[in-house]
């Protein structure tokens, strides 16, 4: 080998070990994408993340579709700035509404998250499942098209769920109020005889207790945050962007919208004390 071949080959990896030593970002509207954030760490230890919650401009459920594909390129171009080599869109709405523009923007792996209709339609005995979504994401064109495509012959019931997204982000997940809400929600669909529960927004995992306790164990509840988990350790591995086993993991969460109250919410729900850091004004 040549020295200069050398050099070019020490170059190399040295650029590869600093691009795989840099972090995943993830974001959403609030808090609801640290249950996809708790899944990744858990399965990705060394792996370092950037978490961003959009508190300002929370809930997108009640947001325009211009409005979400506005703040999703916002938070994706300053997590770019901060050389994250991978983005997570760690909320349904988002997904649903701005992933197919936000991938034709950039140049790193995007991966974002929709519910489990295809699984939960296949594995249905009685044909008929239900969608917890927020009231954006329930008459969401490309969502409603997604539904249709993979529902596979089941009836697929699809439930709005107004409020619940705020009452996680105010910390009255675990409320009497909660929970006459999502029994509310979860009632009708229980007349209907559905066998599979798909939970359509990355807030509701933090519920799921109480929806358990509410359907039995008759109905199966299904979440996504595994399914973007290993999706996201198939793009990493594909475009050769693991860290090192001897990476040390660091976080870092912000939000538009600090409080000592989301610093400690955060913090409760991710299961790691950490600081909260003001998202610079986008």
């Amino acid at each position: 080998m040549t020295q200069t071949s050398a050099l070019f080959s020490t170059k190399v990896a040295t650029n590869e070990s600093k691009v795989n030593s840099q972090a995943i970002g993830i974001f959403d509207s609030g808090v609801g994408g640290l249950s996809i954030a708790k899944c990744i760490h858990q399965h990705l230890p060394n792996e370092s993340l950037i978490y961003v919650a959009d508190s300002l401009f929370s809930p997108y459920g009640d947001k325009s579709s211009n409005v979400i594909i506005e703040r999703v390129n916002k938070l994706a171009d300053w997590l770019i700035s901060q050389h994250v080599k991978a983005i997570v869109v760690a909320c349904n709405t988002a997904t649903v509404i701005a992933i197919d523009q936000l991938r034709a923007r950039v140049n790193i792996p995007i991966i974002g998250v929709e519910p489990a209709i295809k699984p939960a339609a296949l594995h249905s005995a009685t044909q008929k499942i239900a969608l917890l979504v927020t009231e954006a994401t329930a008459v969401n064109h490309r969502f409603l098209a997604l539904v249709n495509k993979h529902k596979n012959g089941a009836e697929a019931f699809i439930q709005p769920c107004a409020g619940l997204v705020e009452l996680i982000e105010q910390g009255l997940h675990e409320s009497e109020q909660c929970h006459q809400l999502v029994n509310g929600f979860l009632q009708p669909l229980l007349k209907n005889n559905i066998d599979k529960l798909v939970l359509g927004c990355t807030h509701y995992p933090f519920v799921s207790t109480m929806i358990k306790e509410i359907v039995g164990k008759e109905v199966t509840i299904m979440e996504t945050a595994l399914p973007v988990t290993e999706q996201l350790i198939r793009q990493l591995s594909h475009n050769n962007l693991l860290a090192n086993g001897d990476h040390v993991f660091e976080q870092s969460f912000f939000s538009s919208k600090v409080s000592p109250h989301l610093e400690k919410l955060m913090s409760t729900l991710f299961g790691k004390n950490s600081s909260l850091q003001s998202l610079p004004l986008l």
